[in-house]
Order: C-alpha cells, then structure tokens, then sequence
C-alpha cells in the first residue's frame, strides 16, 4: 500500500505555483504580440510648388514625370518643376543617367534608400553607408521601388509572361452579281528582357504572323444559248517568322531567325528560310527605335505545281531595317528587307511592310497598312504571274501588355 504525504507535497505545489503563473501570462503576452499587426507606415508626402501637401504612395519617377497615388485622387502625375518637397518611408533607387546599366555587374554604384528631395535635388538615405551627395532633379531618368528593381536585375520572366504586342483583324463581304470575301488578320509579339527600359536590353524575343484570304465565286449562267461555267478566284497570302536577339552591348547583338511564307496570287507555295546574324540599334528613344540586321542563311522555295527540279535551295542573306514610333496621335510599324541569293543571284526578292495604328479606346486602335513583296523568280505561268504582289488592310487592332 502507498502513502502520499499530502502536507509535505501541497507546499512545493503553492511555492511552484506562483512561477507557473508568471510563465503562462509571459507566453499569452508574447503570442499575442506577435499576433497584432503592425502599425501602417507613415504615408509618404508630396508638397507641390503651389503649397498644395499629399499624403499617400510615392510610385515612381520615369523621364521626369513622377507618380504619386493617394485614396482621394488616385494616382497623380507631375513634373518636377511642380514638385517642392517629397519625402518617401520606403527605400528607392535612383538611376541617375551618368550611371549606365549594363547589368549584374554594376547594380552596386545605384544608391538605394528613402528619399528627400528639396530645391530640385533628391537626397537618398542608405543604410549601408553615408548619405551620398544630392542628385539633380534632371540627372535622376528613372526612381523605382527596390523590388522592382530587384526583380528587373536578377530574375527573368517565364517562357509565358513578359509579352507585349498587338492582334488585328479586319473583314470585307460583298453579296452581288458575284460574290466574294476577304479576311485578314496578323498578331505579333515582343519579348524584352529586362522588360523596362531603364536597364540594358539583354535578350528579345518575337513572334509574328500575318495573314490575308479571299475568294470572288462567279455563279455558272447562259448567254446566248452558251452555258458559261461557275468560277472561283482565289487570294491567299501568308507569312510568319521569329527571331531571337542576344545583346553583347546595349546596341549591338547577335540573332537566329525564321521566316516561312506563302503567295498564292505568285504560285509561291513555301518560301522557308532559317538563318543568323548580327544586328545595330542605330537610333533609341523614349518613342522611336530604329534596328538594322544582316544574316547569313539558307533558304528553299516551292512553287505550286512545279516539279523538284523547279524548287529552289539558296544560300543568301536578309538584309533589313526595323523601325518603330509611337506619338501621340499614331504608331507606326515598318520594315524593309532585301534577300538576295548567292548561289542563284537572279532569285532575289524583297518586301515591305507599313502599319499605322491610331488609339480608339483603351486597348483598341484603328489601323491600316500595306505589305508589298517582290518575288523575282516567280515561274512563269499563263496567265503570266506577276512578280509583284501588294496588299492594303484595315482592322481593328488590340494591344497586348504584359503585367510583368
């Protein structure tokens, strides 16, 4: 049988008591500190030259426009010229424009910290170091948050995202004596990494893919007693390529392309080309960029009902130029691309693409453009195929942007 002194035991219990308690208060208190969340961040503040004062979000600052969100307004945009005072909680950098950013390497000499920008200069406040010397308004191109910058820097977009471009599509339907319709349509897309233009390009990627159908059918009729058999006219034009840069300056870089096409008003069934060069951005702005490229390739041509022995296998180059500009009113897209064939030297060809595009609403723009193709050794056929082919288009068009 056992015994249990309880006189002996109940004094341990009170004297231990006290230390439990104090303990399970401590942890309740510890728990719910870290369960109480923490205090907003004091509201970043813009005084504007007027004497106007906002509190809320500094976003960024692009070309000397900054970007200022608060509850009330939504985001504000002005110039630094309207701008007295701005103080941020959060830390930035600043790229400063006598700093370039080739990449990795040189991301260390951007200074990052909060910001207090006064009398037309921005003062950033490390803390890794000292406080570095104020920074001119209009040297300052580019003030971003340190994630954006981060993810910019150090990371790339997946294989899906990071895509910008634009579809377009446009109909024509005619119900008459004859009747007859056309389609087009074209998507094209551009991968840029980084995807802004405050760093260095070092990659692009694109994609594009044009397209035109049409058909004019001739009802079968009797004239004069002579049956007169239905006809059927048939347009088809075709053309897709892709092209991957890799840049080894901020304006010259390596390329790998493709490029397939088909003409049916030129008996051309496939036109396949995959070639390499180098390439030259020979003017960049903030709204135009011009690219110039020259490759060397192969490429092979199959004519609609030729024989092998009519097919063509050439080694040649693309020489073309690129160019872009956005303004305000218009985007303009053109390209210009001469082929000549080494091996075959009468089997050139050329073509030309323009498109303008004008904003309608939000996303959506009116466009219309020309293609125009030389094809030099078109077969010769009855009746005689011109060498020659030229399109006009109208559609809508639908900006794609990337949220990246």
């Amino acid at each position: 049988m056992i015994h249990l002194d309880l006189h002996l035991l109940f004094p341990r219990l009170c004297r231990g008591f006290p230390t439990l308690l104090l303990a399970a208060v401590a942890g309740t208190l510890a728990c719910t500190a870290q369960t109480k969340p923490a205090a907003d961040a004091a509201p970043d503040v813009l005084t504007l030259s007027n004497g106007d004062t906002l509190h809320g979000k500094f976003v960024n600052e692009v070309a000397g426009k900054v970007t200022f969100h608060t509850d009330s307004l939504g985001s504000v945009i002005v110039s630094w010229d309207k701008i007295k005072e701005l103080h941020t909680g959060e830390k930035f950098a600043v790229l400063d424009k006598i700093v370039k950013m080739h990449g990795r390497k040189n991301a260390g000499q951007v200074p990052m910290g909060t910001l207090d920008v006064a009398n037309q200069a921005v003062t950033v406040h490390s803390e890794s170091a000292s406080d570095q010397a104020p920074i001119p308004v209009k040297n300052a191109q580019y003030i971003v948050d340190e994630a954006t910058l981060n993810k910019q820097m150090n990371h790339e977009p997946g294989f899906f995202s990071g895509w910008n471009g634009a579809a377009t599509a446009g109909a024509t339907l005619v119900t008459a004596t004859q009747n007859q319709y056309t389609v087009t349509g074209g998507i094209g897309l551009v991968r840029a990494v980084p995807t802004v233009a405050w760093i260095n390009p070092r990659n692009r990627t694109s994609a594009d893919f044009t397209g035109s159908y049409g058909k004019i059918t001739q009802p079968s009729y009797f004239a004069a007693g002579v049956f007169v058999p239905a006809s059927i006219t048939k347009s088809a034009i075709y053309h897709a390529d892709a092209e991957r840069d890799q840049y080894f300056s901020p304006r010259f870089f390596a390329l790998v392309q493709t490029a397939f096409d088909h003409n049916f008003a030129q008996d051309l069934q496939l036109q396949q080309i995959y070639g390499g060069g180098i390439g030259w951005t020979a003017y960049k702005t903030p709204r135009q960029e011009a690219d110039l490229k020259g490759t060397v390739q192969y490429e092979k041509q199959q004519f609609i009902g030729g024989t092998d022995s009519g097919n063509q296998n050439l080694i040649g180059s693309t020489f073309a130029l690129a160019y872009v500009a956005h303004t305000r009113l218009v985007t303009l897209t053109q390209g210009l691309s001469f082929i000549p064939a080494y091996n075959t030297p009468r089997d050139y060809s050329a073509n030309e693409t323009d498109m303008f595009a004008f904003p309608a609403y939000k996303n959506l723009s009116f466009s219309m453009g020309t293609i125009d193709t030389y094809l030099n050794d078109s077969p010769a056929r009855l009746p005689p195929t011109r060498r020659n082919s030229f399109q006009f288009t109208m559609g809508l068009t639908y900006a794609l942007k990337s949220k990246y």
